[in-house]
């Protein structure tokens, strides 16, 4: 393996856990940047894409602000506290902008007990 493609697995490897409000107290420097986000997740929702893929969204937030995800795998749990792993990107929507994150893998840091018995 060359160099440069080592430094960049470590660069990986470091990035550090952020809250929702730390990503979004400055999201043009996490504008296209791989995230780790902890947060609280809510409202998750199903829907076929293009093409009949099947994605899921959610709101990733802490006390005080919330960012939407997006994921093509379907989460371990349905809300609760949660880590997600993925590219951070500001979308221009009309006059404003959205905070999304598509997702890479999301970790549940907490199952509630009747979540588990529906697995």
């Amino acid at each position: 393996m060359n160099a440069p493609f080592i430094l960049s697995l470590a660069l990986i490897a470091q990035t550090a856990q952020l809250s929702v409000s730390e990503l979004l107290t400055n999201p043009d420097r996490f504008n296209g940047q791989r995230v780790t986000v902890i947060g609280t997740m809510n409202n998750l929702r199903g829907s076929t894409w293009h093409r009949g893929t099947r994605r899921y969204t959610f709101d990733l937030g802490d006390d005080n602000r919330t960012v939407y995800v997006i994921s093509f795998e379907k989460p371990p749990c349905r809300s609760g506290a949660a880590t997600v792993e993925g590219t951070f990107e500001r979308v221009k929507k009309g006059s404003h902008f959205s905070n999304e994150i598509t997702a890479r893998s999301v970790t549940c840091l907490s199952v509630k007990r009747e979540e588990r018995g529906k697995r």
